[in-house]
């Protein structure tokens, strides 16, 4: 493990051993103060005679006793449940769940020693004073130790928040959950008001178990609500409160697009299955958003889009499209003279300029075929002057191959009605577009080789396109075309309006 993380892991374990002797130390003081307080005020230990003082001095023993042991117990649990931690190792299921369950732990340790606590005390007041005093005591110990219990299981899941993030990647939140929040916000609400006014009930109601006034414990009991609240309060919002707004950031992120996000899960109840529920979302629409881009590298954006919009059905219309056909010259000896990888790389940097060119005068790669491809302008979008997009990208493909210097080629440019649409069965098609003028753009390849300017249009794509576009070329030839019945009238660039006629043989 890297020295740097190491470091920070014990940094970790620092804190949270700190911070759980500190959280023991704290409660503990605090649960002892209240019932030493509530003590006073009911008149105890003044009520079981001249021997208070033995009863005083017992209760001091016991404190320090039970906050001794506490320490430890909380120690060894704590060392038990974080040992993988400390060797930077991924906890077992069985550790996983044992951290988890560390707040429970340390909540119970508090129950058992105040619950012995107020056994051993209320026996001797029952020794010393009588059963009244007995029950006063007691229940003012239970009390102290309900909000002690309390306190200590809402700071403990605080404290021990960075232990659980790496247990909850091990033993993520299911059914049955080691905390609630429901267990929270009954925690919380026992904090606040339960306690408080329980100590209200027993001050007020008969067997009145202390003779003194209790004025005075109604108000030291309001007073200890309010701040038993407001920690609870405090507790509560920290586990709660701040784990909701960092999910509502994240799904703003979501919705605004982002799918890298990742919400670390470090609770155990149902805001740590929200939490997983978020970062499935997230990881579900990464996966979405990667198949949609494989998607559309492999048939395009538009076919993609149209794909998504009709869904998976063997349908099409009939468009009136430009076809744009470009194959290599030569290709049989250019792959009998170079290796396979070379000549790989050379088609390869010839479709980086026909998917260029093609995509900036909106028309689409509908498919590539060994050293050739077939571009289609008219489908799936519509495009509002086809014909001469067509002839604009013939030109750049044209010049971009020329300036390479790398590959001889020839574009057969045709226009015509053709079928638009998924071709196949219904578990394998593909978009593609049939017609006369695909066959046409095909065979018009084949004579573009021997022409100079390597381009042929039909004549049906100079009557279409535009007049700008149309003065850059000139009438060729009458072709008879293979597997054509009519000739075929056919244009090529005019050399005296400017357009380049070089063409470069492969090396």
């Amino acid at each position: 493990m890297p020295r740097a993380r190491l470091s920070t892991r014990f940094q970790t374990v620092l804190r949270t051993s700190v911070g759980f002797a500190v959280l023991g130390f704290v409660s503990s003081f605090c649960g002892s103060g209240l019932v030493f307080l509530l003590s006073m005020l009911q008149g105890i230990p003044a009520d079981v005679g001249d021997r208070g003082w033995i009863f005083a001095v017992c209760a001091a023993g016991y404190v320090l006793v039970s906050f001794l042991i506490g320490t430890l117990w909380a120690g060894l649990l704590h060392r038990r449940t974080v040992v993988w931690f400390v060797l930077g190792r991924a906890p077992s299921e069985q550790e996983a769940r044992r951290a988890l369950r560390l707040p429970v732990h340390l909540a119970t340790v508090t129950v058992v020693l105040w619950a012995a606590g107020a056994l051993v005390l209320g026996v001797l007041a029952a020794v010393l004073g009588s059963w009244a005093d007995a029950l006063a005591v007691a229940l003012v110990i239970v009390l102290g130790g309900l909000s002690t219990a309390g306190l200590t299981y809402l700071a403990a899941e605080w404290v021990a928040r960075p232990l659980m993030a790496e247990a909850l990647d091990v033993a993520p939140p299911q059914d049955r959950l080691p905390t609630t929040v429901l267990t929270r916000l009954v925690l919380t609400w026992a904090l606040a008001g339960g306690v408080p006014l329980v100590g209200v009930l027993l001050m007020v109601l008969p067997p009145y178990l202390g003779k003194a006034d209790p004025r005075s414990g109604l108000l030291s009991l309001a007073l200890i609500g309010l701040v038993l609240g407001a920690l609870g309060t405090a507790l509560l919002a920290r586990s709660v409160a701040a784990p909701l707004h960092r999910l509502r950031r994240a799904l703003g992120q979501i919705a605004r697009g982002r799918t890298d996000v990742t919400v670390g899960v470090d609770d155990a109840s149902e805001i740590g299955m929200l939490q997983a529920s978020v970062n499935d979302l997230a990881a579900g629409l990464r996966e979405q958003e990667r198949l949609r881009d494989l998607f559309g590298r492999h048939v395009g954006d538009d076919v993609a889009r149209h794909a998504l919009e009709y869904g998976a059905s063997l349908s099409g219309d009939v468009r009136d499209v430009t076809a744009l056909f470009v194959d290599v010259v030569d290709s049989t000896a250019l792959a009998a003279e170079l290796p396979p990888h070379e000549v790989v790389r050379k088609l390869n940097r010839l479709f980086a300029s026909v998917v260029d060119a093609v995509g900036t005068h909106g028309g689409l790669v509908n498919k590539f075929q060994g050293d050739a491809a077939l571009c289609v302008f008219g489908a799936p979008a519509r495009h509002a002057d086809p014909a001469t997009s067509a002839l604009r990208a013939a030109r750049a493909i044209r010049d971009a191959v020329a300036s390479s210097g790398e590959l001889d080629l020839g574009i057969g440019v045709a226009s015509g009605p053709a079928f638009a649409g998924q071709l196949g069965t219904s578990s394998r098609f593909e978009y593609t577009v049939i017609g006369d003028a695909v066959n046409e753009a095909a065979r018009l390849t084949e004579h573009a080789k021997q022409v100079p300017g390597r381009i042929l249009a039909s004549e049906a794509v100079l009557v279409a396109c535009s007049a700008a576009e149309r003065r850059l070329w000139t009438a060729h030839d009458t072709l008879h075309l293979r597997g054509r019945a009519a000739p075929t009238a056919t244009w090529t660039l005019d050399v005296a309006a400017g357009a380049s006629t070089g063409s470069v043989r492969p090396a």
